[in-house]
């Protein structure tokens, strides 16, 4: 049982590692620098810029999925919140909330939906279209909130432009960034490519004296990612030999399932309580995916894109708070987990 429950979580730990290492290479060539800049240069109002920011995160997270969106998005975002002179922290909040709620359009977007999607012998096409409908709301609702919740902010007179001083001066962190796009899309597994991808690009830059050991090893988190690794193969075997998740979502219902997924993610995290929720056949595994997915902004603690997020938030000195993260997730989550589950029962 451990050797299956192993085999079934390991993808998603290499993937990640190899995600951190890639972002790191490319924050120390300044790619994100760029990049914000091409943003930054979306006329009108800070208004309008949140909203291209929210598109560009939204198409990233569907097409590659949300843990990339958010190593290479926030700083995208909040580089060009601080090029336009702008208030960042609607654009930092915007990056892990909107990428959550944009990882149920195809199933590479979450690896969550991989899990559940292996249980229910599905092909990705037939996914895509039973989950673009409540994709798409989860993604108009989370969008809708963030513009009110930080309205005030938006409407706030630009300050001075602040102009970061790291320049992009090498192609290491782009070519590293754009293959491990390549193989995500590319590969039913990309785990093992990626993570090597990630390896040759931080060996480059420590060759080339912009990255140090110290800061490799503080931007992958080892700890983190063992432990959290550890209770994924530990609820894994647990759902392999207990069938009392089954029987408690069997009675659940549509509403049930997303209100006992949600709980789950934000108790256990969101990958393992995939590892457990879907362990055997659930009677609605898209209700299932709402809360696994969408549950996660509720709190930190739900899915390991909020941990990237942290960190790729410290790589910026922004301020990240998990206090003003569930403050403002109280509001969005439900909001979209509602909305959907309507979009659902209107879809049959």
């Amino acid at each position: 049982m451990v050797g299956s429950a192993a085999h079934q979580a390991w993808p998603a730990f290499v993937l990640v590692t190899g995600l951190l290492l890639v972002g790191l290479a490319a924050h120390s060539d300044g790619l994100f620098v760029q990049a914000g800049r091409l943003l930054e240069g979306v006329s009108g109002s800070a208004v309008g810029l949140m909203v291209a920011g929210m598109a560009l995160v939204t198409v990233v997270t569907a097409i590659m999925n949300l843990d990339t969106a958010v190593v290479f998005m926030t700083p995208v975002v909040v580089l060009a919140a601080r090029r336009r002179g702008v208030d960042e922290e609607p654009f930092l909040f915007s990056a892990v909330f909107m990428a959550n709620a944009s990882s149920l359009y195809l199933s590479g977007s979450n690896l969550t939906n991989l899990l559940v999607l292996d249980r229910q012998h599905e092909s990705g096409g037939t996914f895509a279209a039973q989950m673009f409908a409540p994709a798409l709301v989860a993604t108009l609702a989370t969008a809708l909130g963030l513009l009110l919740i930080f309205r005030r902010k938006l409407a706030a007179p630009p300050g001075r432009p602040v102009r970061p001083t790291a320049e992009a001066t090498s192609r290491v962190g782009l070519l590293a960034a754009v293959a491990a796009a390549a193989l995500t899309l590319a590969l039913r597994n990309p785990a093992l490519a990626v993570l090597g991808v990630g390896l040759v690009a931080v060996t480059v830059q420590l060759a080339r004296h912009r990255l140090t050991l110290p800061q490799i090893v503080t931007a992958v988190g080892p700890v983190t990612l063992i432990a959290l690794f550890a209770l994924s193969v530990a609820v894994g075997v647990l759902a392999r030999s207990w069938d009392g998740p089954a029987q408690l979502l069997g009675d659940a219902g549509l509403w049930g399932t997303t209100a006992v997924s949600a709980v789950a993610a934000v108790t256990i995290n969101n990958l393992p309580a995939a590892m457990l929720l879907s362990a055997r056949a659930v009677s609605h595994p898209r209700a299932l995916l709402l809360g696994l997915n969408l549950g996660p902004n509720l709190a930190v603690t739900g899915s390991l894109s909020a941990y990237l997020w942290f960190k790729a938030a410290r790589q910026l000195d922004a301020k990240p708070s998990p206090v003003a993260f569930t403050r403002r997730g109280a509001l969005l989550a439900p909001a979209a987990m509602i909305a959907c589950l309507a979009a659902i029962w209107l879809t049959g």
